[in-house]
């Protein structure tokens, strides 16, 4: 992988879900910056990051990063150790070796910290030069690099530096801890930022994985197991009770009941006929039928939604514009303070004059670098939008983000959010005096026995509970959209909506109305009964409240 050429940070890769389409990198920084291979962002030298998660392979990113990081974690320590044991009393280390072999011991821990496991900061400070797109790595590289070479120099030739630089064995203070620790700490930051982005990643991988891999294609009459990315517009497919629907289409034989929660939230699968329209990731119910495929690739749904997962993930947010804003003077401040330090204190520093410069001149560089200034907001829209995302909440942009502190009024979805999804009966009532209540859960049950849509599961075991008496039915038949009916004893019997009743030629009467009206008010759904033409009964189902429904709008008031 390569580095943003504005800031620095890992490009990430492209969501790109079309067949044909190649691997495409980015920077997380700088999102203008797409290149078809890894390598570094030209603006700011971070790495690039593949912008279409891998769903095969690990991230190789991260791991990279970890493996750098124990490693300049296992050099740094004995230096810092070694540094700081100049404060002891006595220092124990001495007693055993000349501090000016200790200084060559830091210098060669430092080697492998330096060049390679922080290498890139340096490469990203020099392009940030070079470009003069100057960001974080600028300091980091500039201020490291030169208390590095400071330390090196004093080791080497510590003839050059004056006695006020030396300590009672003759040899030269070195910053080898300092430069290290600085590069471990920032190395770190850049771990915790590749960790953020890759469970960022495996919320859209979980999205990914709602598309099943093969789907059934019919050609010249026989089916043929295809994969998904060999699948074209207008192809016929055939989808089998509980396979998930390959691609967005059309049904064009069969009826069914489609599980559409992953896109809708609602629980209740929802009836399909031919010329309705199926979408990709949802789950088909108990019944067989034949597709025409509409939208395919990146058109489906699906990839529409996992399209918008990840273009959330990397958008701006308008506070991101200030930070950059702020970064983009405030580097360049830093460094004119840096250079006017040095040239103060060379003019009318004690002596060594030059010396004591350039110490105030990398303290300068390091102390302030805007680590938090670059990351912090990218960061925070990247894990939000993530966590959002394995949440079943899909954020429009990082805008929309930032925007919800001024929310006050939220429309949100009942069933499955507010209630528990699961239908239960709540009463069963009779008209008139032609059934009882008993009677007519009798009808009810005996109907749905041959029935698996939810609702009419919850009112078997309603019956079951109360002992109902299954009564023997034939020609059973669902309606979609509708209801279903079947004969009982050589009767008409119907149960479902106000259309099922319609089809059913029974009159629902203004007084049947408002005899359920008050339950249709709470959100409850109401079925009517309908034997021979007359509406006779009805059965109230409903839906209980989550037990922490309460708390979580009083939480949102608050």
């Amino acid at each position: 992988p390569g580095d943003c050429p504005v800031c620095g940070m890992d490009l990430v890769e492209e969501q790109n879900l079309s067949t044909s389409s190649t691997e495409q990198w980015t920077c997380p920084m700088h999102l203008e910056i797409i290149k078809d291979e890894a390598g570094s962002c030209p603006i700011c030298g971070m790495d690039l990051v593949p912008m279409e998660p891998d769903l095969s392979a690990e991230d190789k990113t991260y791991k990279k990063l970890l493996k750098k990081f124990w490693i300049a974690t296992a050099f740094t320590l004995p230096i810092f150790l070694i540094a700081m044991s100049e404060m002891l009393h006595n220092n124990p280390l001495y007693v055993l070796m000349e501090q000016q072999y200790w200084n060559w011991i830091q210098f060669a821990l430092s080697f492998p910290v330096v060049f390679y496991a922080t290498w890139m900061f340096f490469e990203r400070a020099y392009r940030s030069i070079k470009t003069w797109n100057l960001n974080m790595f600028t300091l980091i590289g500039i201020g490291a690099g030169v208390a590095w070479l400071f330390s090196v120099v004093g080791l080497l030739f510590p003839d050059v530096f004056p006695e006020q630089f030396k300590t009672e064995s003759g040899a030269v203070h070195v910053y080898f801890e300092a430069a290290t620790v600085i590069l471990t700490l920032v190395l770190l930051g850049q771990l915790l930022e590749a960790r953020a982005h890759s469970k960022t990643n495996s919320a859209v991988k979980e999205l990914l994985k709602l598309a099943p891999n093969k789907a059934i294609k019919i050609e010249d009459g026989e089916e043929v197991e295809v994969s998904i990315d060999e699948i074209e517009l207008n192809d016929i497919l055939k989808v089998k009770p509980g396979d998930k629907i390959p691609v967005d289409g059309v049904i064009t034989e069969g009826n069914t009941s489609i599980d559409e929660s992953m896109i809708t939230g609602e629980p209740i699968p929802v009836n399909k006929a031919v010329d309705d329209k199926v979408s990709s990731g949802t789950i088909n119910g108990n019944q067989s039928f034949l597709m025409k495929a509409e939208k395919v690739g990146s058109d489906t749904l699906l990839s529409q939604i996992i399209h918008m997962v990840n273009d959330a993930s990397r958008s701006r947010a308008p506070i991101q514009n200030l930070a950059d804003k702020v970064s983009g003077y405030f580097v360049p401040i830093v460094v004119i303070i840096s250079v006017i330090t040095f040239i103060v204190w060379s003019i009318w520093g004690p002596e060594p004059a030059y010396v004591f410069a350039l110490v105030n001149a990398i303290a300068v560089l390091i102390i302030a670098c805007p680590c938090a200034l670059g990351l912090a907001t990218p960061m925070s829209v990247m894990v939000g939008v993530g966590k959002g995302a394995q949440n079943g909440v899909l954020i429009k942009n990082a805008e929309a983000l930032e925007k919800m502190n001024k929310v006050d009024t939220l429309i949100i979805d009942k069933t499955g959010t507010i209630t528990e999804g699961k239908p239960t009966v709540e009463t069963v009532g009779a008209f008139n005096d032609a059934l009882s209540e008993k009677e007519v859960l009798q009808y009810i049950v005996s109907l749905n026995t041959n029935s698996e849509h939810p609702l009419a599961e919850a009112t078997v075991k309603y019956g079951k509970e109360r002992n109902a008496e299954i009564l023997k039915s034939d020609s059973f038949s669902a309606v979609t959209g509708k209801g279903v009916e079947a004969k009982i004893d050589s009767k008409r019997v119907a149960l479902g909506n106000p259309k099922m009743m319609e089809y059913a030629k029974a009159d629902i009467t203004s007084k049947m109305q408002e005899e359920v009206k008050s339950y249709q008010k709470q959100g409850k759904t109401v079925s009517y009964l309908a034997i021979d033409k007359r509406v006779l009964g009805y059965v109230v189902i409903g839906d209980k409240i989550k037990e922490t429904s309460a708390k979580a709008i009083k939480a949102l008031q608050d």
